[in-house]
This record gives C-alpha cells, sequence and structure tokens, in this order.
C-alpha cells in the first residue's frame, strides 16, 4: 500500500473501493461488446453500463455471507459480488471452467461458494428464490440478510407482489434492491404502471422502503448499510427503489426504438464513474495516477480472463445430461 493510500480518511478509502468497482464493471462490459461482435460470446447478453453505482453500493454493504439474488443483468453484481472475471467470462465463452461450467451463459451466472444464487433469466423470478433463501437461513438460525436485485420490470409480475407481501408477513430478513432504469425492456414504466414511484408500492405492503440515487454509489451504499442494519436488527424486509438508467440497449439484439437519443445523453450527464471521479477530484482524493493505477489494474484483469476463457475446455457430448438426471442407481 502506497503512503497516500495509507493516509485515506475512511471515506475516501470508501470512495477509491466503490470508484474502482464501478471501472472494472464498465470496462469489462465494454470489452465484452467487442468479445460478442467477434462471435466469442454468443447468446443473449445484457450490459450493465450505466447501473455500476447500484451493484458497487450493494455489494459494498452485503455480508460475505448474506444471499444475493441477480436477474439476467447479472454481470456487474457478479463482479462486485467478489466471482472472479475468469469465471464470469469463461461462462460467457460456453467453457467449463466458467462459473456454471458453460451451461448458463450471461444471464445465469451462480456460485454457490459466493452465496450468489443467480442469474435468473426469467423477470421477477428470483425474488420467490430469495423469499426462500431468507426463510430458510432464519430457520438454521444464520444472522443472514437476502439481497435480491431486480429490474422495475418485475414490480408488473405476480410474484413480485406475492413475495412482497409473504416476506412482510413474516418479517423475513430480505432486502429488495428494484433497479428502476425507466424502461422494462421497451416499455417505459409510465405505459406500464398507474403509480410510478415504485417505493410507495413497496410501502404499502408494510415495510421500510424509500428511493435512492441510483447514480451515486455512495448514496447506494449509505442506503444499502441503513436498510441491512435495520433487517439484522429484526424490522423485517426493507426496499430500496434504486433509480438508475442503462446507456445501452436491452440487450445485444434490442433496435432501441422506444427513446430518444437525447434522453440517453442527457442521463450520461450523470454518469457514476464521472461523478465520483470529478467528486474525489475536488476533495484532494484522486490523481490521474490513481486513475492510471486502476485502469492497467483492470486491464490485465480482463486481459488474463480473456486468456483464460478462450483456453477454456469445452463440455465433453457424453457429459451433455449431467447434472439434469439424477446420477443415483
Amino acid at each position: 500500500m502506497s503512503e497516500r493510500q495509507a493516509a485515506r480518511t475512511p471515506r475516501a478509502k470508501q470512495r477509491h473501493e466503490l470508484l474502482r468497482q464501478m471501472i472494472r464493471i464498465r470496462r469489462f462490459e465494454e470489452r465484452c461488446v467487442e468479445l460478442y461482435s467477434a462471435a466469442s460470446i454468443r447468446g443473449f447478453m445484457h450490459l450493465y453500463i450505466g447501473e455500476e453505482a447500484v451493484a458497487a453500493g450493494i455489494m459494498h454493504a452485503a455480508g460475505a455471507e448474506d444471499p444475493v439474488v441477480s436477474t439476467y443483468r447479472d454481470h456487474g453484481h457478479a463482479l462486485a459480488r467478489g466471482l472472479s472475471m475468469e469465471a464470469v467470462l469463461a461462462e460467457m465463452y460456453g467453457r467449463t471452467n466458467g462459473c456454471s461450467r458453460g451451461r448458463g451463459g450471461s444471464m445465469h451466472l451462480f456460485d454457490a461458494g459466493h452465496r450468489f444464487y443467480g442469474g435468473n433469466a426469467i423477470v421477477a423470478g428470483g425474488l420467490p428464490v430469495a423469499v426462500g433463501l431468507a426463510l430458510a437461513d432464519r430457520m438454521r438460525g444464520r444472522p443472514t440478510a437476502t439481497v435480491c436485485l431486480f429490474g422495475d420490470g418485475a414490480v408488473a409480475e405476480g410474484e413480485f407482489h406475492e413475495c412482497l407481501n409473504l416476506a412482510a408477513l413474516w418479517r423475513l430478513p430480505v432486502l429488495f434492491c428494484c433497479e428502476n432504469n425507466l424502461y422494462a425492456m421497451g416499455t417505459a414504466i409510465e405505459r406500464a404502471q398507474a403509480e410510478t414511484d415504485l417505493a410507495v408500492r413497496a410501502a404499502s405492503y408494510g415495510m421500510r422502503s424509500w428511493p435512492v440515487d441510483g447514480m451515486d454509489a455512495v448514496a447506494v451504499a449509505e442506503a444499502a448499510e441503513r436498510a441491512l442494519e435495520g433487517i439484522r436488527g429484526g424490522s423485517g424486509p426493507c426496499f430500496l427503489e434504486l433509480r438508475t438508467y442503462r446507456f445501452r440497449a436491452h440487450s445485444m439484439y434490442d433496435a432501441e426504438r422506444y427513446r430518444e437519443k437525447s434522453e440517453v445523453q442527457e442521463w450520461k450527464k450523470r454518469d457514476p464513474i464521472e461523478k465520483m471521479t470529478t467528486l474525489m477530484r475536488e476533495d484532494g482524493e484522486l490523481t490521474d495516477d490513481d486513475i492510471a493505477a486502476i485502469e492497467s489494474e483492470v486491464d490485465k484483469e480482463i486481459q488474463d480472463a480473456i486468456a483464460a476463457a478462450e483456453a477454456g475446455p469445452l463440455e465433453p457430448v457424453e457429459d451433455l445430461t449431467r447434472f439434469v438426471y439424477s446420477e443415483r442407481p
């Protein structure tokens, strides 16, 4: 650790880690676009560019033993949770050294060791899983809080209402994190929801709920810490509406005809990485050398991940039914 790093205040250390995490996610996603265009990655792929502050902030606050349930836009969540780039990228390449042995791909990242339970391709599909994990941990006496991330499109699904109701009724230790990026695929939220204040919707189930600036990683981390503290203290579930925005299309197949380019450009002025960088520079917490060091470290991490993914073996044809059917006699 450098002398400058040792002298950092707790706030500066937190900002540095959040910035580093956001840059890791952004650069990884940007490289994934190149790899997808070169057909090294195939199938569906949903990018997280623009929403990095949510993953960085939430995972900064979550404990190592807290279960995490994600969505199909899961790369950023997985990386911030602690899954290696090698395991994530190899999975996207369909190689057996991937975190799901290459069977799940981009939308089904999974790592039980990190208590990261998907990657779920079904909208709102992770909510019942999260409620079940929270119930299981409570029955086993584990002092954990399950973190469940999902998009605003999930609010229109029955599972959303069933799970919030059950979690509130049984006072389960769940942190519901709604990444409201204003569009459920190509449907603007005001075209689908009569009440667009999603925090108000969640509060109707009798749980603590409030909106958060999802473009501010520090605000996200502080909100998550406050929510998790209450959950661990026995207050029951909590809901955070993380108001964010994706800068890229819904998926690599999306023609993106449902929003104006000018809208995207306006939101890019609130880029969470640029916002954090500017604040840290103004407060004397970040230099050009610091940024160069982060970029260099991340670039090497990505190059190593690409090498591992490309060298990873494909699953033998004779193993295709493994993990599908029981191996018991």
